[in-house]
């Protein structure tokens, strides 16, 4: 054999290996089909009527129109999982179809609230929120169903009986335009932030059954201060004239990321948005105003399709110091993780691409998260150190209702300790009370300062403590009397 024909021998002996190597390679790649049960037939897994055989699919509907103010009762699964950052229609369209819209939009949601709630505006005489202005409004104002007098005949029906005759006045509180959904503030805060003024929704609650607004901001390591805002919104353009000389520089750089607008999937400055004119978007401070909340709401970001997601109003930050999970659904476990991931753009990264990302790094959020550690709970001048009624402080009523919430009211169970929470999640099989789709666990929320936070539970389905403290009594059977429960609501005020 010749030197060159030799070459040829080693050069194609080589490609034969090796495209006998790539075959090989490409064989480990290649995915079996996986295993499939041939006969499978779907267990309901004690499901029952919550199961999705049951439920209604959801609806194929397009961005900006209306939906079910019962989602509840729908289940399964959507087309996508990822938005489309264009709009289904052209921007003038867009504009005309929700004026012709959202007039009766509002009307009905005006009306459903109403079939819902007693909006009669009592209140607790003598008490207000933190800042001194606000009264507390008085519940519970969640209608009962037709043909009950009164909570406490309720409660002595099982679970199986109030579903069977669908007797549940708390069932879950959705979002008015899932469809679209996204971010829905307050009239209060609309009134001094009009460019938020949405042109498709508003909010689905009167002003008076919502935080104060702006709220008192209270910081661990200026106790002394009391509201250190003195009343004022701090936003982009007052937050150095107040906190300079009160922070380091370290926590001046988080809290201005938390009061920097930023584009978010529906406030913008492109189409894709629900404001009349393009927007410089929302801060943290936008929903978390102080460092609180102003009772706007949104739709939780863990789940898919977009109806199927939950309702979430807006949880106060006062206290994150002493919470070690953060978020409504998943297990978020750091203050600075969770300033990463906010959730602007739906969860959603592909629509960061189309509208601008936040792009923060670590270090910022890490900041973020510094500033809000230091945000406090409002004082509590009935407790003592260890989160006890001061008894020369304390009503007979409010020392009653502590020794209900510490005994047979079962409170203690989830909410103990200096912020009144366990920091874990619950899953309060609320479902075996209505024909509907089971949301399972969701993060149980501190009970320091809760006068402050109307409505409650994580959809906002109670708008008052008092309606919250009924919820609880229906749903963990606990069988209170009404002298009982008003006691735990004096005592809740307390906190």
């Amino acid at each position: 054999m010749n030197k060159k024909r030799f070459i040829y021998v080693v050069i194609f002996g080589s490609l034969l290996f090796l495209s006998f190597q790539i075959v090989q390679n490409q064989l480990h790649l290649l995915q079996s089909p996986g295993a499939v049960i041939e006969d499978y037939v779907e267990p309901d897994y004690g499901l029952g009527s919550g199961h999705i055989d049951s439920l209604i699919p959801f609806p194929d509907v397009k961005k900006g129109e209306r939906t079910p103010f019962d989602l509840w009762r729908y289940g399964g699964k959507g087309k996508s999982s990822f938005m489309d950052p264009n709009l289904p229609m052209s921007w003038d369209e867009w504009l005309a179809f929700h004026q012709k819209q959202k007039p009766k939009l509002m009307k009905d949601v005006d009306e459903y609230m109403n079939s819902r709630y007693d909006f009669n505006g009592q209140v607790h005489e003598g008490q207000f929120m933190s800042g001194g202005r606000k009264p507390i409004m008085k519940g519970p104002i969640s209608r009962l169903p037709k043909g009950t007098k009164s909570f406490e005949e309720l409660a002595q029906l099982s679970p199986e009986e109030i579903k069977a005759n669908d007797l549940f006045p708390f069932k879950p509180l959705a979002h008015p335009l899932s469809s679209t959904a996204h971010m829905v503030f307050p009239d209060s805060w609309n009134e001094a932030h009009p460019e938020h003024l949405r042109i498709d929704v508003d909010h689905d609650y009167p002003d008076q059954y919502l935080p104060e607004f702006p709220p008192p901001m209270f910081l661990t390591n200026h106790k002394e201060l009391g509201d250190v805002t003195k009343g004022k919104e701090v936003t982009i353009s007052n937050y150095y004239e107040i906190f300079n000389g009160l922070l380091t520089p370290e926590q001046m750089e988080g809290l201005k990321e938390l009061v920097r607008p930023t584009a978010t999937t529906w406030f913008n400055h492109t189409t894709h948005r629900v404001t009349a004119e393009p927007s410089a978007g929302v801060s943290c401070f936008s929903c978390h105003v102080n460092g609180h909340t102003n009772g706007a709401f949104e739709l939780a970001p863990d789940s898919r399709p977009h109806m199927a997601r939950l309702r979430v109003g807006t949880p106060s930050m006062r206290g994150n110091y002493n919470l070690m999970q953060l978020g409504s659904k998943r297990s978020i476990r750091s203050m600075d993780h969770f300033a990463e991931i906010e959730e602007y753009f739906d969860g959603d990264p592909g629509m960061m691409q189309h509208i601008g990302p936040r792009a923060h790094q670590d270090q910022v959020s890490n900041r973020m998260g510094d500033f809000n550690a230091m945000l406090d709970f409002p004082p509590a001048p009935k407790l003592g150190p260890l989160g006890k009624l001061i008894p020369s402080k304390a009503s007979a009523q409010e020392l009653e209702g502590e020794k209900l919430f510490w005994g047979k009211a079962k409170c203690s169970s989830c909410h103990y300790g200096p912020a009144f929470v366990d920091d874990q999640m619950y899953d309060l099989q609320v479902e075996r009370f209505y024909v509907g789709r089971p949301e399972g666990p969701i993060k149980n929320f501190p009970l320091r300062g809760i006068k402050d936070s109307p409505p409650y539970l994580h959809d906002d389905r109670l708008p008052t403590l008092d309606d919250t403290v009924e919820f609880f009594n229906l749903v963990l059977e606990l069988k209170l009397s009404k002298a009982e429960k008003e006691a735990l609501t004096a005592y809740l005020l307390c906190l």
